[in-house]
């Protein structure tokens, strides 16, 4: 929270700075002009990356990813300055907190954060030359933009779920999603406790968290490609992956918070988990009768663009009181998703409210994951201990989600809904991402979960391919039972 009020105006001071030169006077040159070059890269990286992967038939996300890795990795082994400084992540902002609070030079306060060797004191000298402050602002800048993005992200995810179309997926997704969250967390934190026994209860908590997310985006947009989307799995598959979400943001409210606040207790757990199911139910009761009555006052006295803008608006309207209700910001962009979903559309003419957020979400969305891959340290790898930890959590990672598909009847294609619910996509490098920016997730964890994040994301298309690729009788459940979904 500390870092989150003091980077802002680092950044402003930086800009302030930059407007001068080394002599003192005042530069004519823009100090925006960084962030355009930067921005133009990254955008272009991830455009092209997207479309390889699709060329290939593959989810956009893992091109994105990929780039971002390959630029952050090849720039650190080439000796790009900018690359080098930018792959630091968080902690560059840990950096600019202690420089801007603290009686520290970014150099000085670059030795105190980051631990001694020479890699620390390539990143002081790059940080103490003539371009330190710009470096901060593209970090900044990029941080920012990439944080609105999971937002933007959240909320279209929330925008797809209908809470009429969960109730009818019946008992069995609710089955399906609840193994697919126990299992996955409990084989996580085992596996933790026997790879590091050392480590703290939190940090065991929030891999096994990680572990339970699943990426409905890329299932739904898997089943839609071989023409599997009507049938029973599917819906099942779908269910499941909405639920899943639910309770996975509910875990990951309570791993964020004893993490955060380090107390580790029932009371603590039953505390944060009561605040993250109370913030959703009270925002959805409150929101469903509230803003239909205020949605169609508006649009009465006309008010131009009143879908994008009431939105978006009340996107970041819940997304800033799940903060006051120290949650997740990403918990209320899911909630205002929900709570328009129903509604909106239909009250409001025009285009719809997610064919308006397309192009945004085109924009912003993949820097996020452009920005996620620049972080990742191969040479972190490199390391036996991160290697097998990579190698065992996507096994679990596997495992648990494929388990999962028990939970439906036996005349369904159980391996189908497993693997169905397997990739975890952005939403376990949005995971990561939290993890490593509140310090749960150290370097090496954070390249592992890449590698599950990766392996999942591709595996699970090529097995959703095999399993539903050939329509079967035996996969259709009988009518009475069909009748309850």
């Amino acid at each position: 929270m500390l870092i989150t009020a003091i980077l802002p105006q680092f950044v402003w001071r930086t800009a302030l700075l930059a407007s001068f030169s080394e002599s003192g006077e005042l530069s004519h040159a823009d100090p925006v002009v960084p962030i355009l070059i930067a921005s133009i890269f990254i955008t272009m990286g991830a455009a092209l990356g997207g479309w390889l992967m699709k060329w290939i038939k593959q989810p956009a996300v893992l091109g994105e990813l990929l780039v971002g890795l390959l630029a952050g990795n090849l720039g650190y082994y080439l000796g790009n300055p900018t690359l080098t400084v930018l792959r630091e992540g968080d902690n560059l902002s840990k950096i600019a907190s202690l420089a801007l609070t603290g009686p520290y030079n970014l150099a000085q306060a670059t030795q105190r954060v980051l631990p001694p060797g020479p890699h620390s004191d390539t990143l002081a000298h790059l940080l103490a030359g003539p371009q330190g402050q710009t470096y901060i602002t593209v970090y900044a800048f990029i941080d920012i933009i990439s944080r609105l993005a999971i937002l933007v992200l959240l909320f279209l995810v929330g925008l797809e779920v209908s809470l009429v179309e969960m109730k009818r997926v019946g008992k069995h997704a609710t089955y399906v999603a609840v193994l697919g969250i126990v299992v996955p967390m409990v084989l996580g934190m085992a596996v933790m406790k026997l790879l590091h026994p050392n480590n703290p209860l939190a940090a065991d908590l929030f891999i096994g968290g990680i572990l339970t997310a699943t990426s409905v985006g890329i299932t739904a947009r898997v089943l839609r490609d071989i023409g599997r989307d009507t049938t029973e799995e599917a819906r099942v598959i779908l269910g499941a992956a909405v639920i899943d979400d639910v309770l996975c943001l509910i875990v990951l409210a309570v791993v964020s918070g004893l993490a955060v606040t380090g107390k580790i207790s029932v009371g603590s757990i039953a505390l944060t988990t009561g605040k993250a199911a109370l913030f959703l139910i009270a925002s959805m009761g409150i929101g469903i009768w509230l803003v239909p009555r205020l949605v169609r006052r508006l649009a009465r006295h006309g008010v131009h663009n009143l879908k994008l803008l009431f939105g978006v608006s009340f996107a970041l309207l819940l997304s800033w009181l799940a903060n006051v209700a120290e949650l997740a910001t990403i918990i209320g962009a899911f909630a205002a998703g929900m709570i328009l979903n129903s509604f909106f559309d239909q009250e409001v003419e025009g285009t719809s409210l997610h064919e308006l957020l397309t192009p945004i979400e085109s924009l912003v969305v993949p820097l996020f994951f452009v920005w996620m891959g620049i972080q990742v340290k191969l040479e972190t790898m490199a390391h036996k201990d991160v290697l097998i930890a990579g190698l065992v959590l996507t096994i679990v990672a596997i495992v648990g989600k494929v388990a999962s598909g028990w939970g439906c009847p036996p005349m369904m294609n159980r391996l189908a809904v497993g693997f169905g619910m397997m990739p975890r996509g952005e939403v376990g490098l949005i995971f990561a991402g939290i993890g490593k920016g509140i310090g749960v997730v150290d370097e090496g964890l954070f390249s592992a979960v890449v590698l599950l994040v990766m392996v999942t994301t591709i595996l699970a298309p090529v097995m959703l391919r095999a399993t539903l690729g050939v329509q079967s009788t035996a996969s259709r459940v009988p009518s009475e039972s069909a009748g309850q979904h």
